[in-house]
């Protein structure tokens, strides 16, 4: 590997790390949830703001993360945002309060901004033929950190039940939870320490007309003579923006008739990558687990598996699209997931819940569990009305804490089926749409709109993701697993038919070549 190369694929090992964090972050909260509701005795509103926190936190990041990238540069931004990940480390692990642990989620939203940035650097300092592997790297950094996630909260709940001194040592409460979502802290800051070491964007370099500064930078990844090619065509680019750079400007840019194809595009992938219930899944893993009737220990280790399967899903994916390209990557995935999605429906769908005598004796850990006895014999073919019928018996707060236990000792169904299910499309997104989105975001903007239009379309993103994980508490409890995922299925499906017509091919293809292809495309529709 010579020193180009090699410098490459270090500065975006470096910024991807970003990835890692984000996936610690959303992931280490799921464990927590079942304790922090309980502590802090929310309804499913509020555990639906404590998932949605973030996602209401990057809504605001975005549009102030693009003003701050194209004022201030890539690098700059990016240590911001490793900061607000440290302090919202901080005030979650010590939050009193939900309005507290609410406020700490929020701030660490601010900091989900890293993903656009990170992918943003990445997709400029990465020589258009790296360009696919070096990107994918934020989405593999991200399931690991999604994996490091699951097994940490595994692990710390483990402690917890043995009684272990150091899972006491925080005295504002009796419960591990704290350390579940302190633990970010570290890699933080070590985030925030390695970004001193990459180089300013050659891209943003160029647009600041700080012309020799971004020679020196290209420089680091590209050979020498490669350079002034690469100046010309990042200079014609940025060109066109010269006399006018405003953001009103540059939005009109964007809906304009030019920008068409890129539009639709954008706009799908953003909806569609979140209204796949992802984030939801992965955030809300634990309690997902349980409505299969696994317990809270089966749960939480059945929760490792999501990141591992994402993780290798990744990696899989990483070692292809430079080989297959985007699109069938993309098209052949969300094929995957629907078909995924529906094993999942059908499987809760065909679900039963009974109490028997033997169920009701092994619950006796539960608040008035004699109590439950009224409902020996009967059979509910929804999860809804079953819990329904529970919360009528002991009171909702024993049917809220005591829910893990109450599933597992009456849900009837194919648990492995789901399972299967849920793996499934934890592997085809992972495989899918969930990196390459990221990729194609990094590819289809011209340098002169994508500090403004990969935020834009974040936004949007992100809004979507805010909105699954906000209700997707209440959703489980009102509409039930089957319907949540025949939910999905049906917006990917819609996604499906729009990117199969329009989204093309980018592989190897520098990014002015992939915008001349898409404008030409856009002037032929």
């Amino acid at each position: 590997m010579n020193k180009q190369k090699r410098n490459a694929y270090i500065y975006a090992t470096i910024v991807a790390l970003g990835g890692f964090v984000f996936g610690l972050d959303a992931a280490l909260i799921s464990g927590g949830f079942k304790f922090i509701t309980s502590e802090f005795n929310l309804n499913e509103w509020e555990v639906g703001a404590i998932g949605f926190g973030p996602g209401l936190g990057v809504l605001i990041a975005l549009p102030l993360s693009a003003w701050c990238s194209n004022r201030y540069g890539r690098k700059t931004t990016l240590q911001i945002i490793a900061l607000l990940y440290i302090i919202s480390a901080i005030g979650s692990a010590l939050a009193t309060s939900f309005t507290t642990l609410f406020a700490a989620r929020f701030l660490g939203g601010l900091a989900f901004s890293s993903i656009t940035l990170a992918s943003m650097y990445m997709g400029e300092i990465a020589p258009a033929d790296q360009r696919g592997k070096l990107v994918s790297m934020l989405q593999i950094n991200i399931g690991i950190g999604f994996s490091a996630a699951y097994f940490i909260n595994y692990w710390i709940l483990q402690q917890m039940s043995s009684g272990a001194e150091w899972v006491q040592v925080i005295q504002l409460n009796q419960t591990g939870w704290r350390w579940m979502l302190g633990i970010e802290i570290i890699p933080a800051i070590l985030w925030f320490i390695l970004l001193f070491k990459i180089p300013k964007s050659p891209a943003w370099l160029i647009y600041k007309n700080r012309i020799e500064e971004a020679k020196k930078a290209l420089l680091k990844v590209y050979h020498a003579e490669e350079i002034e090619n690469h100046v010309i065509e990042m200079k014609e680019s940025v060109a066109i923006s010269n006399t006018n750079r405003s953001i009103g400007s540059q939005l009109s840019e964007i809906f304009g008739k030019p920008m068409r194809v890129i539009l639709i595009i954008g706009l799908t992938l953003a909806i569609v990558q979140q209204s796949t219930g992802i984030n939801a899944i992965m955030t809300y893993a634990s309690t997902m687990f349980e409505q299969l009737g696994l317990g809270t220990d089966g749960a939480f280790a059945s929760a490792i598996w999501l990141g591992v399967i994402g993780l290798l899903a990744t990696i899989f994916s990483l070692v292809l699209i430079d080989r297959i390209g985007r699109r069938p990557l993309v098209i052949g995935g969300l094929c995957w997931i629907i078909i995924s999605l529906g094993m999942c429906a059908y499987g809760f769908n065909q679900a039963t819940y009974t109490i028997t005598e033997e169920s009701v004796a092994k619950m006796g850990n539960i608040p008035e569990a004699e109590k439950l006895q009224v409902l020996i014999g009967k059979e509910y073919t929804s999860d809804i009305e079953f819990k329904e019928a529970i919360k009528e018996i002991i009171g909702v707060a024993a049917a809220r804490d005591n829910s893990g236990s109450l599933l597992k000792e009456s849900a009837h169904l194919n648990i492995l089926l789901i399972l299967l299910g849920i793996l499934s499309f934890v592997a085809a997104f992972n495989f899918s749409i969930g990196p390459i989105m990221w990729v194609l975001f990094s590819e289809i903007f011209p340098i002169h709109l994508r500090g403004i239009a990969i935020p834009l379309f974040a936004l949007v993103s992100s809004t979507v993701s805010a909105l699954v994980q906000f209700f997707f508490p209440w959703q489980l409890s009102n509409m039930g697993a089957s319907t949540i995922f025949i939910f999905y299925a049906a917006i990917v499906c819609v996604g499906l038919i729009i990117l199969y017509k329009f989204l093309p091919e980018t592989k190897n293809m520098t990014l002015e070549e992939i915008h001349s292809k898409l404008q030409r495309k856009s002037s032929a529709s």
